[in-house]
């Protein structure tokens, strides 16, 4: 008999995404210092089409970040990093409960580290872009590479209102989210110097 619900025990017998990914270009860990367990998620982005090839998943965690851990890395497999929007969906307790039952309140850290090594691996991601990244204009989006002169030329050529404006014309802002109050600020600008 099992000490996890069917689900998650289900999940935990047929792990399929333990392991390291092939082309790793972004590794992010977390930990939990109560009970000594780590996640870590490796990934291959492809560099011109921001498709996340590849998740793969290492942890010491019990059977709820192991199960939580491949499912987040089932879900990020073959999408785009604009598909994740700011992965506030897959990370809920919400959509982790639909899929596994409700989560103790005692185990909500077990999915907290799970959420923190994502995060960790997709900056990870970012700080490579920010290395790679030459240009004149500072990097505004590091997800894709969109620097302060592309987002001043559509907001000064087009009738860009918003920040989901800017994204949808450049992609800029629509991964981690880091940027848009940037793109804010850049917006409200040029609404000042009307």
């Amino acid at each position: 008999m099992s000490i996890y619900p069917p689900k998650v025990a289900e999940r935990v017998a047929a792990l399929a995404y333990a392991g390291q990914a092939r082309g790793t270009n972004a590794v992010g860990t977390a930990a939990n210092f109560s009970c000594g367990s780590f996640v870590r998620f490796y990934l291959a982005i492809g560099r011109d089409d921001r498709i996340i090839n590849e998740v793969r998943f290492a942890s010491n965690g019990c059977g709820y970040a192991t199960a939580a851990a491949d499912r987040i890395a089932q879900y990020c497999t073959g999408r785009s990093l604009t598909e994740l929007g700011g992965l506030a969906e897959l990370l809920e307790d919400a959509e982790i409960e639909k899929i596994f039952g409700p989560i103790p309140p005692e185990r909500q850290q077990c999915l907290e580290i799970c959420a923190d090594a994502l995060r960790s691996a997709l900056a990870d991601f970012r700080a490579l872009q920010i290395e790679e990244f030459v240009g004149e204009k500072a990097l505004i989006c590091t997800c894709f590479g969109i620097d302060e002169e592309s987002i001043e030329r559509v907001i000064t050529k087009s009738s860009i209102r918003s920040v989901a404006d800017v994204t949808a014309t450049t992609n800029a802002g629509a991964g981690c989210g880091s940027c848009r109050m940037l793109i804010q600020e850049m917006i409200d600008s040029r609404e000042r110097n009307r």
